[in-house]
């Protein structure tokens, strides 16, 4: 977690919270209530912020949520920062704006938080506090109605990079009055230090995004009226300080842990995770914190999917200048932002979805054929390694999968009928899994579709791990190949070193022994790298290098030979073999972490040799593979159960 101490030195000093508690807090009605249940008052009190205040319910709920969560009984503030958010006809431009952008181009930093002008900077506010910080802002509007400026004019600005509406100059200025009276106000009521903002106040349209988006970015853009109708509403939200920096994951499946370091998974929940707390952890496995209970563990990372910043975040009150009273929608806003924005679910598949469940069967993409004459491309496929068998069943999925005498019995059918039999014995198969039946199922479908698209394979090369092995002789079969051309089992290929637990390597199937067990491997391969070169807990530079120098070193030996080459890899494989060879610089060690960790079972990319001898990613041939995970299902415990 980051620098918890720094948190610590922010909060004000026990010995002076405990003289001052006396007077510091607003014995409301839903507070009475959870004092009065037996809930000490620190607890009750975080647990009303937590929710906001809505009711005793839902503070409850929280409460026996988190009975387990470490931080429960920690002085952690919250971060607060106050907005304002449009409503009216400009909402629904705006919201249109935020669809419509999204499904062109993608999603962009911007997608993270709703429309919105920011009025100060994130600030803390101890929980006894945030009742008097509440008042504080309502005091403000009320001061400020009839005074507030109506309407706001906004003008569009666009960069490479940035796509905004500015508020005009004099006006901004008005604002930023408001924003410090609300800053005054609190400082007397709540006791907290709010730094108005000082730069221009703007409305975030779109921002880092791939310059070639701009067109569409800024064409859509200028589609929105400006001048419409907006009544303008001061809101006030916070979110939990321990997680400000990290990413939000949605979870998407139910999961239940296999061992005693896994995360429950309940769809709906949220998930917070750092790279700094990836860097351990295995392929195909996500460490984080769960919203919901506040417990932390690790986690499949192919049952959440990416969420927005701001949906996590807690409404605290949201007040018109315009009425004296609440309006009916700023009423629906006193809520967790779960969901706030109806154009989520383009980004945030929802459990259920029928497209997310089930195998997309959509036709086969037809390879353009250009109708100019030339010499073909030659092309590098690199692709991910098929489901394996530790994500789905656990680190200890053998234990499953034994009887008394150590013999390998298949106890579920998504378990492989059988495993190769070689001299290391089953105990080797903890740090070098296979495939799962549906592992093989999906490079199956993907060897189908490179076939159905006239995809030439003429080298196929395999990391020595079990998983790629099978996942390169499934798509072999897939081609109608197997049998016909042999898979290269290249120890180079083998993913960042970093990543391994122990202090060893795994102990790999020897190239004989994969071939006695019937798979399509090549025996008589020279490795450009030997198993004995590779080092435990290798530096990022060290593996990238590795990874560059093993492509270069296969393209240059099948130039002659043949035309395209399929590596079957790992996640971090797709990024390590055509990164520098597309000449471009290496990200840092975290941003590349991020990226392999948005890469799926059997994600591939193509990369195309261009005229001029330099390698470009191109699309390839072949769609996409979506699949969903069934969850483990016991029919007596299920529908025996009363």
């Amino acid at each position: 977690m980051a620098a918890k101490e720094e948190l610590y030195s922010k909060i004000i000093p026990r010995r002076l919270r405990q003289n001052r508690a006396s007077n510091a807090v607003k014995q409301g009605s839903h507070l009475d209530v959870l004092l009065s249940m037996g809930f000490p008052q620190s607890r009750a009190l975080k647990a009303l912020v937590s929710t906001g205040g809505r009711s005793v319910q839902l503070a409850c709920d929280w409460l026996f949520s988190h009975v387990d969560d470490p931080f429960l009984d920690d002085p952690l503030p919250r971060e607060y920062v106050l907005y304002l958010r449009p409503s009216g006809p400009l909402q629904n431009q705006l919201n249109h704006f935020w669809q419509q952008s999204r499904l062109t181009c993608g999603k962009n930093k911007a997608h993270n938080i709703f429309p919105h002008i920011t009025l100060c900077q994130f600030f803390m506010c101890a929980d006894s506090k945030v009742e008097a910080l509440c008042g504080a802002l309502q005091s403000t509007v009320s001061q400020w109605r009839g005074r507030f400026p109506s309407p706001l004019p906004l003008e569009l600005y666009t960069s490479a990079n940035f796509i905004g509406l500015f508020v005009e100059e004099q006006v901004a200025e008005t604002l930023k009055k408001f924003a410090a009276d609300f800053a005054a106000e609190a400082a007397a009521k709540a006791d907290v230090h709010v730094e108005p903002h000082k730069k221009q106040l703007h409305v975030t349209l779109a921002y880092h995004f791939p310059s070639s988006h701009l067109a569409s970015l800024e064409k859509l853009a200028r589609g929105i009226e400006v001048k419409l109708g907006c009544d303008w509403l001061a809101v006030l939200f916070s979110r939990d300080i321990r997680f400000a920096n990290h990413e939000t994951l949605r979870v998407m499946y139910p999961y239940v842990p296999q061992n005693e370091d896994e995360l429950e998974l309940v769809p709906g929940d949220f998930v917070f995770t750092s790279s700094v707390e990836q860097m351990s952890t295995s392929e195909g496995w996500v460490y984080g914190t769960s919203l919901s209970t506040g417990v932390s563990g690790l986690l499949p990372e192919n049952y959440v999917s990416r969420a927005d910043e701001c949906d996590t975040w807690v409404c605290h009150g949201s007040h018109s200048f315009f009425s004296a009273s609440p309006s009916e929608k700023s009423n629906k806003e006193s809520r967790t932002l779960d969901g706030l924005l109806s154009i989520q679910c383009l980004d945030n598949s929802r459990p259920g979805d029928s497209s997310i469940l089930s195998v997309v069967c959509q036709p086969m993409q037809v390879l353009r054929i250009n109708s100019h004459c030339r010499t073909p491309k030659r092309t590098l496929f690199v692709c991910r390694h098929g489901e394996r068998m530790d994500v789905v069943f656990g680190k200890h999925w053998l234990s499953q999968c034994s009887d008394a005498k150590g013999r390998y019995v298949r106890t579920n059918l998504n378990m492989p009928p059988f495993l190769p039999a070689w001299g290391g014995g089953h105990r080797d198969y903890d740090m070098d899994a296979p495939i799962t039946v549906f592992g093989a199922m999906q490079a199956r479908t993907v060897g189908e579709a490179l076939l159905e698209t006239n995809t030439t394979i003429d080298f196929i090369y395999s990391s020595p791990s079990l998983r790629c092995v099978q996942t390169a002789h499934e798509i072999l079969k897939g081609m109608q190949l197997d049998g016909k051309m042999r898979i290269r089992v290249e120890p180079a290929l083998f993913e960042w070193t970093k990543w391994v637990s122990g202090s060893s390597l795994p102990a790999w199937i020897p190239p004989a022994d994969l071939a006695a067990a019937n798979l399509s491997v090549d025996t008589t391969y020279r490795p450009h790298i030997s198993i004995s070169k590779l080092n435990v807990a290798e530096s990022y530079e060290t593996y990238m290098s590795r990874s560059y120098k093993v492509t270069k070193e296969v393209l240059a030996d099948c130039k002659n030979k043949g035309g395209n080459v399929l590596m079957v890899g790992h996640a971090s494989s797709l990024e390590a073999c055509t990164r520098q060879l597309q000449g471009r610089t290496l990200r840092n060690s975290k941003e590349f972490i991020q990226i392999v960790r948005k890469i799926p079972y059997l994600g591939m990319c193509a990369c195309e040799e261009q005229d001029s001898g330099v390698w470009q990613l191109v699309d390839p041939p072949i769609l996409p593979l979506t699949h969903g995970p069934n969850h483990s299902f016991n029919w007596r415990e299920t529908l025996q159960q009363e």
